[in-house]
């Protein structure tokens, strides 16, 4: 192998690495979200619409989402029905799109953030079959150590 090769077999791979953190997003340039949720659950599937519809790529997993959380450090006392996984970030349960967004911006120490149970109003939670009631709730930043803080409140 010439010195030549080697320099451009050197380039590509440094370029290769420089790609990596890009890993995350599809093929369609969008930012990937990976769920976990059980097969039978319907208003995650309206989330992962709402998701997609707002900007992101999905691989779903229909196996539930208990271990996925576990795994990942996300306490169950914030649990819902799904269970997501962005940029090393969890996002547990009907999160908006845009706290998702802010997330990704800000990138701060977390095990992500999380909308507890299912509160009606929330993205997924708000189609026709719910009416037209919408619950107050709160976005909660985790933290590494499982305590939360309120990210964002919708009244």
């Amino acid at each position: 192998m010439t010195h030549t090769n080697i320099n451009l077999g050197r380039r590509a791979l440094s370029f290769g690495l420089m790609l990596m953190p890009f890993a995350s997003y599809a093929g369609s340039g969008k930012p990937l979200i990976t769920i976990w949720k059980s097969p039978t659950c319907g208003c995650c599937k309206d989330w992962i619409a709402y998701v997609e519809k707002n900007g992101f790529a999905t691989k779903v997993n229909s196996d539930g989402n208990d271990e996925i959380r576990k795994r990942m450090g996300m306490p169950i006392q914030f649990g819902s029905c799904h269970t997501a996984v962005i940029e090393g970030y969890v996002i547990e349960g009907h999160v908006p799109a845009r706290e998702i967004k802010r997330l990704l911006a800000e990138k701060p120490k977390a095990v992500g953030i999380a909308v507890p149970a299912m509160p009606m109003g929330s993205p997924g939670m708000d189609g026709p079959e719910y009416g037209s009631r919408k619950d107050p709730y709160d976005v909660l930043l985790i933290s590494k150590n499982g305590q939360s803080q309120v990210y964002q409140s919708y009244r």
